[in-house]
């Protein structure tokens, strides 16, 4: 990788990964991007000692002329020597040079791998004169790290795939005009025009139009999502029904895509401890394997028990298929919505035990609506409400803004005050002709005599509650809650179904807390919470040896976000808290969290079941084979079966390729391993 493609790396806890950089030229760009995508997936499928020629084509060639030597001194073609076969001897310099020089530079670097192992086992028997045995023992490798790389090749191709669906020109409107320019010209603060079935190139939001919106390759979605004017838009989604006008906000590396891509690099170059794990357990296999081959020809005298021992040994299935999982669910993850910004947090995700969620904004929207109208008695609905809103005209608090939206939608009369104070801490006053309008809490109406009536209100009432008083007269309340997110409600049972606890910590009163954690059946509930509250909290969770995920969105949760295991940040939620987090979500959908958390538990299901597939067949095969039961061809092909089985098992979490997702629809089943 290039020093320019090393500064992606990021330092996860340092928050350099999320944070939007400037366009800072053609590295930006959705071009430069997808050349990246193309350079790594090309650079992964060549080996790195091959100057020239293809994967396939080089790799394809060692195995035929391999295979076509075997066969020769199968059938003893020109056999000039009684002892040494001249077409044999061709044969595996020829199609095991490369495993040999990778076996010597393995003894250089002191590492124990199988290169090193089925090298000692070709070279021996070559020196006992099986020359057919030694070369079949060799297609066999070479078929197998062909496997390997077609296996792996397809992960990386297919987090490739993502960056592909970018279009390479792009219709913006400058001056009036309408021109076609390429992809990397666009800046912030265009105007990108799509048409129906066109691919949106940018992050941005929508000027004009209205149509629905494929976004199933970025949030996870599966039915398209209406856009109308002010509606965000994603990079690498499909419009679908009509022509959108888009202002841009962000353009390559700092678009949707960019962070995926991002994400994916920095997972490639750093290791989760479960893969440094594999490489330590693969180097033990390979000792064992030496070892027990000694041990089989001290004992038994045996050179073809001895070497099939050596053969049959394997660890590819662990070594090379850790890594695929982790690519793989990293990918699938992605195509969920959630960018994982390392293989090392989606292990620790798998292992999480406890979620602490904050409410305004991921478990509600974040935008408080008037949920009720309390009338006193003799008052009217029109009254309260044209009164509320009168006094909160020029107030710019949220729950300000609900109630006088509510009151442009019922059509009702919202004056200019004549006067206007806020009383910190308590609410407003007003003077509207002759007439003072005081809107706040108790302590408000305390102040200035007025007398609360008992109102009747909802049994499940989430919201905070306005009292409404005019020159004495109590009115009544208004009662503006903020919305829990349905998805919440599914999200929570979801995890309560997965053994998982969870935890909510809010700013917000005890009352508006409780009803929303009991609503949702959340375990455990915490109000009057600020941020070093949340964070002290969390810590008590870690000092008591939970796994912890937060889960936030506001600058109020980076603290907690950063100390917990596993931080994920909503999408919509601001730069400090996705600075802070591992995981980011993209579309604001806690359901999403749940199936990325099922997917980091899927993919730790299927390393460990590699673990145990390699260990089982290494152990009996070892066995079968010191007691003469497998012979060196058998013994290789148990060796490359297995291998490839445990691959492909690792190959199950990747997506699926683009044509084939959009066949099958956004949210994909990984399948299961054939029994």
């Amino acid at each position: 990788m290039s020093e320019q493609d090393a500064q992606v790396e990021v330092d996860v806890k340092n928050g350099a990964s999320a944070k939007p950089r400037p366009n800072d030229g053609a590295a930006s760009t959705a071009v430069e991007l997808r050349k990246r995508a193309r350079q790594q997936e090309e650079a992964h499928c060549q080996p790195d000692d091959e100057e020239s020629g293809g994967f396939l084509r080089s790799d394809g060639l060692q195995i035929a002329v391999s295979a076509i030597a075997a066969a020769l001194v199968w059938f003893e073609v020109w056999e000039p020597f009684p002892t040494v076969s001249v077409i044999g001897v061709f044969g595996l310099a020829f199609g095991g040079w490369r495993i040999a020089k990778e076996a010597i530079q393995n003894i250089f670097a002191r590492r124990m791998t199988m290169e090193l192992s089925m090298s000692i086992a070709i070279i021996a028997a070559a020196a006992i004169g099986e020359f057919f045995t030694a070369l079949v023992i060799m297609v066999f490798v070479l078929v197998a790290e062909v496997l390997e790389g077609m296996t792996i090749g397809r992960g990386r191709k297919a987090i490739g795939d993502l960056l592909e669906f970018l279009p390479d020109e792009v219709a913006v409107r400058r001056a009036g005009a309408i021109a076609s320019v390429s992809s990397d010209a666009v800046q912030p603060g265009d105007a990108v025009l799509v048409s129906p079935g066109g691919r949106i190139p940018v992050d941005g939001v929508v000027a004009a139009g209205h149509s629905y919106v494929d976004e199933s390759r970025i949030t996870g979605e599966s039915m398209p999502v209406e856009k109308r004017a002010e509606a965000h838009v994603f990079a690498g989604s499909i419009n679908q029904t009509g022509a959108l006008e888009i202002i841009v906000e962000r353009v390559g590396r700092d678009t949707s895509y960019g962070k995926i891509i991002e994400a994916v690099e920095h997972a490639e170059k750093s290791r989760a401890p479960v893969q440094r794990l594999a490489d330590r357990l693969a180097g033990y296999l390979v000792q064992f394997a030496i070892v027990a081959a000694i041990l089989t020809y001290i004992i038994t005298r045996d050179i073809y028990a001895t070497i099939s021992v050596v053969i049959v040994a394997g660890a590819c299935g662990i070594a090379a298929g850790t890594p695929l999982a982790i690519l793989g669910g990293i990918g699938r993850s992605a195509r969920l919505g959630a960018i994982i910004k390392g293989g090392v947090h989606l292990e620790t995700l798998s292992t999480v035990d406890t979620v602490v969620l904050d409410k305004t904004g991921t478990l509600t929207y974040g935008k408080p609506v008037v949920q009720q109208l309390i009338c006193a008695d003799g008052v009217e609905q029109s009254e309260l409400l044209s009164a509320a809103a009168t006094a909160e005209v020029r107030s710019e608090h949220p729950l300000a803004t609900a109630i006088i939206s509510l009151a442009h939608e019922r059509n009702e009369p919202v004056i200019e005050p004549d006067e206007f104070k806020y009383i910190l801490g308590k609410g407003i006053r007003a003077r509207v002709g002759e007439s003072t309008v005081f809107v706040g809490n108790r302590a408000l109406m305390a102040d200035h005599d007025v007398t609360i009536e008992d109102l009747a209100r909802h049994e499940n009432s989430t919201g905070s509650e306005i009292y409404v008083a005019r020159d004495g007269r109590f009115l009544g309340s208004v009662e503006v809650a903020d919305p829990i997110r349905p998805e919440a409600m599914r999200a929570i049972e979801a995890l309560r179904e997965l053994k998982i606890r969870t935890v909510l910590l809010t700013g917000d009163a005890q009352r508006v807390a409780s009803a929303v954690g009991e609503a949702l059946g959340i375990d455990e509930i915490e109000a009057h919470m600020l941020p070093e509250d949340k964070l002290d909290r969390v810590q008590a969770l870690l000092a008591k040896g939970r796994v912890v995920a937060m889960v936030g969105d506001g600058v109020n949760d980076a603290p907690a976000l950063a100390e917990a295991n596993v931080g994920v940040a909503m999408g919509s939620g601001t730069d400090v808290a996705q600075e802070s987090a591992d995981i980011v979500l993209l579309g604001n959908d806690l359901e999403r969290f749940v199936d990325t958390l099922k997917v980091a538990q899927k993919t730790r299901g299927v390393i460990w079941q590699n673990f145990a597939g390699t260990l089982i067949v290494d152990v009996i095969g070892v066995a079968l084979a010191a007691m003469g039961f497998l012979n060196p061809l058998m013994a290789a092909g148990i060796h490359v079966g297995s291998e490839f089985f445990l691959l492909l098992n690792a190959a199950r979490l990747l997506p699926r390729r683009a044509k084939e997702s959009d066949e099958a629809g956004a949210v994909e089943d990984i399948p299961e391993m054939a029994a």
